[in-house]
This record gives C-alpha cells, sequence and structure tokens, in this order.
C-alpha cells in the first residue's frame, strides 16, 4: 500500500475536474493512487498518498490543473500541532540539514500574509537547524508553509483559520504552461467554436493520449482536441459533417493543418474526412484507443445530420441540371439527447476493449439527474467520469465513458427509438399496446437544449 503522502497545490479552476484528471494520469502510468478520505476537490490543497516519489512528478509533469506538489512533512489545525508533526517527521528532512542551501515561502489562501507575519512563521521553524546557505534565488531546497483560511462574509478581507500544511517542494507543475501555448487567440486557425486551451487539454488527459495511441474526434470542427492529443504523441484521425470547417477559407493546405504545423504535430493528424457519423464509412469495429468530442449543441451552432425534416418521395431528374453543379445533400436538425445516445453506441463499436469516450453534454443545471447518463448508456459501457463547468442557468458536462466489454457488437443503426425520437415528454407513460401496464419515462436534461437555451430556461407555464 501507499504509504509516503504528498501535498497537491492546485490551480484554482476547474474543481470538479480535478480528481478524475488525477486518475487518468495515475491510470495512463500505471501506479495506483490512494486519495485521503478527506480530499476535499473544493479546497486548493489536496494529500495523495503514493508508493514512490516520480509517480507524483509524473502528476505535476502532466496535470494541467497542478500548480506544485510537495513531499508532506505536516498539516494540522494549529501551528502547535504542526510542529509537533514536524519533529515526528525528521528522517524525511534531516538529510538536509547539514549543507543544503534553503529557502523558505509561506503562502496563505483566502488572506494575504504580511511580511512581518511570514518571518514569524519560518522562524517557528529554528528548531529544525538548517545549517545550510540560505539561496532565495535558486536553492536546493524549498520549504513551502500554506495557511488556509475560510471566507467568513462575501466582503470581508479577513477569514477564519481552516489549516497549515508544510513540507518540501518537489515540482512545479510544468503542463500548466501549455494553455499557453495552445492558446486559441495565438492560433493559425480558429473558429467561434473552437474549444479553450484549458479545455481540450483537460480532453487530452481523459482521453489517456500518450505515444502509440490512436484517436478520433466525430466533430473535429477547427481541430482544438486534435492538437493538444496529438502534442502528447497520439496520432489522430478527424471528421466533420461540414467540411468547410475543416478546410478553412484558404485555398491551400486546410486550417486544421496549418494550425498543427504551427504546433508541430502535423504528421500526427492522420487525415481529415467529411461524412456524416450515422452515414459513416467505418466498416470493421475495434479500431480506436479513444474517441474525443465536443458535439454542436446549438448555442454556436446547432448539430445536423444528413435527411429532410419532411421526408418526401424521391423525384428523379429526366435531365441533368443546366449549371452542372455538385448535388449537395440536404440536412436536418439532430437532437441533442438522439446524438448523445447515437455517439456512446458509435464509440462501442469503435474504441477498443478499455478504450474511452470523452465528450461534452451540455445541461441545464436545475434540471439534471443522474438518470440523464443512463438515458444514453448502453451495454458495455461505463460512465467513470462527469465533471461540471458551471455557467449559471446551464453547464456543460466533460462526460468520460469506458468500454467495459470485449465482446464484438454490430455497427449502430442511429434509428434511435428513445423517448427523444418518439417526442415523448417527461412523466408521459409508454408501455405495450397489448398491456395495461405501463412506465413514466425519464426525459434528460439535455434533451432539446438548444431550444431551452434561446428561451432563457424559462419553465412553461401550465395553462
Amino acid at each position: 500500500m501507499p504509504s509516503q503522502r504528498y501535498l497537491v497545490v492546485f490551480a484554482q479552476a476547474h474543481e470538479d475536474f480535478r480528481v478524475p484528471e488525477l486518475q487518468s494520469i495515475a491510470e495512463l502510468h500505471g501506479f495506483p493512487l490512494d486519495i485521503t478520505d478527506d480530499f476535499d476537490p473544493s479546497r486548493p490543497f489536496g494529500v495523495l498518498a503514493l508508493e514512490e516519489e516520480m509517480h507524483v512528478r509524473l502528476l505535476a509533469r502532466r496535470c494541467i490543473l497542478i500548480k506544485s506538489v510537495y513531499e508532506l512533512y505536516a498539516r494540522a489545525n494549529s501551528y502547535e500541532e504542526l510542529h509537533e508533526q514536524n519533529r515526528s517527521s525528521r528522517h524525511l528532512w534531516d538529510k538536509y540539514v547539514p549543507s543544503t542551501s534553503f529557502k523558505f515561502a509561506v503562502n496563505g489562501y483566502n488572506r494575504s500574509i504580511s511580511k512581518t507575519r511570514q518571518r514569524e512563521v519560518i522562524e517557528g521553524f529554528a528548531y529544525m537547524g538548517l545549517m545550510g546557505k540560505i539561496d532565495l534565488k535558486r536553492p536546493e531546497v524549498t520549504m513551502g508553509c500554506f495557511e488556509e483560511y475560510i471566507v467568513r462574509e462575501k466582503h470581508e478581507d479577513e477569514g477564519d483559520f481552516r489549516e497549515v500544511f508544510f513540507g518540501r517542494l518537489l515540482e512545479t507543475g510544468s503542463a500548466r504552461s501549455l494553455i499557453k501555448t495552445f492558446d486559441v487567440k495565438k492560433r493559425r486557425y480558429f473558429g467561434n467554436t473552437s474549444m479553450e486551451a484549458e479545455i481540450s487539454l483537460l480532453m487530452a488527459n481523459q482521453s489517456l493520449a500518450s505515444p502509440g495511441k490512436l484517436i478520433y474526434d466525430p466533430f473535429i470542427g477547427t481541430g482544438s482536441m486534435a492538437y493538444t492529443t496529438a502534442h502528447f504523441g497520439a496520432l489522430v484521425f478527424g471528421s466533420d459533417i461540414d467540411g468547410r470547417q475543416m478546410r478553412g477559407k484558404g485555398d491551400g493546405q486546410p486550417g486544421i493543418m496549418l494550425a498543427a504545423g504551427q504546433y508541430g504535430v502535423r504528421q500526427r493528424i492522420l487525415d481529415l474526412c467529411t461524412f456524416d457519423i450515422t452515414r459513416n464509412p467505418w466498416r470493421c469495429g475495434a479500431l480506436f484507443d479513444a474517441i474525443v468530442a465536443d458535439p454542436p449543441y446549438g448555442v454556436r451552432a446547432g448539430a445536423k445530420r444528413l435527411g429532410r425534416k419532411n421526408e418526401r418521395a424521391a423525384v428523379v431528374p429526366s435531365q441533368p441540371r443546366p449549371d452542372d453543379q455538385p448535388y449537395v445533400p440536404p440536412t436536418k436538425p439532430y437532437e441533442l439527447s438522439a446524438l448523445a445516445a447515437d455517439l456512446v453506441s458509435l464509440a462501442r463499436y469503435l474504441l477498443k476493449p478499455g478504450g474511452r469516450l470523452v465528450f461534452f453534454l451540455p445541461t441545464v443545471i436545475d434540471e439534471y439527474k443522474e438518470l440523464d447518463l443512463d438515458s444514453m448508456l448502453c451495454d458495455g459501457m461505463e460512465v467513470i467520469a462527469n465533471s461540471l463547468q458551471d455557467f449559471g442557468a446551464w453547464g456543460r458536462r466533460l462526460i468520460t465513458i469506458r468500454k467495459a466489454t470485449s465482446g464484438s457488437y454490430p455497427p449502430p443503426t442511429f434509428e434511435s427509438q428513445s423517448a427523444a425520437a418518439q417526442g415523448v415528454h417527461e412523466g408521459e407513460m409508454v408501455g405495450n399496446a397489448s398491456s395495461t401496464e405501463a412506465t413514466p419515462v425519464h426525459v434528460p436534461a439535455h434533451r432539446d437544449f438548444r431550444e431551452k437555451y434561446f428561451q432563457g430556461f424559462k419553465k412553461p407555464v401550465d395553462g
């Protein structure tokens, strides 16, 4: 069992994504991760138990949400208790006493620490007897002390003391610099639906992107997820129903390839194809290690699939069109709940056993229920992570689903028989026409999301 404890200092963003990212990177590198029972993702500090120091270093080098990691010497609700624990941990820091250069850093959360207060805290560790040179620029060892406070009121500066942590800095989180590297504003090609850099990096980590992996994005658009997954070494194949999104307006190479060249990953973009996922060319399954997607849900662009809103009999022209223009097939709206269910079915067919489907699902905050995800699952697929990015009345959930079966399945038909396809509303009863029994149907909160969004998420008034 893991025995050494480590302190993780998180960036103040995307709290709900922290634990899934830690678990994914631990799985990627194949080491056990023991998250302590009192781990609270909403707090800026978390304690992990790991077998080796290198394991926490690997987390710091890959996790986007980690600012730094420390070898934990003590944590307590008072300095008296902290120093008592630190003395008991002498075997961990005793080797740094004779001649190692060092510095102390004192930081506060929800409260600024004055210079005078910092000096008092540092002098409180005089019993450690560090004999090395004090080096504020390039010390061999940095000792970190973190005070956490709880804010009492919104407009009060001073908070209530909660806990203090003390340990040795092991590594700063180098992965966070990638947020600037993949900044959309500095990208050579992007669109109004391009995913922000931090989120696309989190999705890449959830997909376990790494050298030798083959990853598919069925709604690649302008390629935001392709660049980050390829950066981590994966090979990427992308498709979209609208080829213009991938190509851009230039007459030369496609816009995605242009941006991929900017990031040095052009050779890892295997190909880009234009097709509707419900009319896809895949003739065999179990091809991909992961599927990452940000399906269009109607805020900036609505999802489409081939077909007509109102089906009509085919008309065969007696003569060729005079302008001899190519035929452009008609499209119709693709309702989000049907799209999500179809995407899961497609993933079951295309993923290797153990492969992951990572995608965003928008939802109405007040209406969301865990049952919403059950409505889209099929046999052999299990949800392993569900993280919310809250925008107020609505939010989007990063869903990670694993293919938990090695069984063989036929290609999906995409002929959804869900409540969404049948137009069933919440609470209505469905059942066999020959049976007296009927069951209420649960309609997920993401059904008809586009209409709800533009109506301001107003609930219908019963007349």
